[in-house]
């Protein structure tokens, strides 16, 4: 596994492991032991991982995820911890760093943001710059839902053209905080939005991100 996506790993296993398994997080009524279920079966059950994108597949899914559910809290933070299978896709290094860095960092906040005395995390150049290129390869998709034009701008003024149209709305951060917009968290995102009122209101609403994400 690569260094961001190992770190964020552990880092989530350790956040999951501190709060316990009933506590809130931001995915919906997703408790933590329900997120927990969803990164095994994302990483170790493929046949129903599916259904995360695919809606013909999602009752599988649903089923296979609530099984997991059930096992001991303590047993799926292990099975985060290790990691996927060696014949699973995500043993690849570099399957695991394109597609578990910002699903990981992600997932984190979801766990340390939904408590009530969270405070930002503090990211190093390298991994904000990691999280940028990704969200700029993956911009046009995370934001296809929004209701008009939408731009998200780093403070350094580099910007990526989530969805084109007028009005336009800029939302202005950094990477990590941009990312987490992106990804539909805008109520807990730390960014600045200029535009129009209403647009920008309906961008705060709108249903940003990736099935399942």
């Amino acid at each position: 596994m690569s260094t961001h996506a190992k770190r964020e790993r552990l880092l989530l296993a350790d956040l999951l492991e501190s709060a316990g398994p009933d506590a809130a997080t931001l995915c919906g009524d997703w408790r933590t032991r329900d997120l927990a279920a969803h990164v095994v079966v994302r990483e170790r059950r493929a046949d129903a991982a599916g259904g995360i994108l695919l809606g013909a597949l999602k009752p599988r899914l649903d089923r296979v995820q609530a099984e997991f559910a059930e096992k001991p809290y303590e047993e799926l933070i292990q099975l985060i911890r290790t990691g996927p299978p060696r014949m699973s896709p995500y043993a690849i290094k570099q399957v695991d760093e394109a597609a578990n860095t910002v699903e990981f960092f992600v997932h984190a906040e979801d766990v340390r943001r939904a408590q009530p005395d969270w405070t930002p995390r503090p990211l190093d150049r390298v991994f904000e710059d990691a999280l940028w290129a990704r969200l700029e390869r993956a911009a046009k998709v995370l934001g296809r839902k929004a209701p008009q034009g939408l731009v998200l701008r780093r403070l350094d003024g580099q910007t990526a053209v989530a969805r084109r149209g007028t009005p336009v709305v800029t939302v202005t951060g950094e990477p990590g905080e941009l990312t987490l917009f992106a990804f539909g968290r805008q109520e807990v995102a730390q960014v600045d939005l200029e535009g129009e009122k209403d647009a920008v209101e309906r961008v705060r609403t709108a249903p940003l991100g990736l099935p399942g994400a």
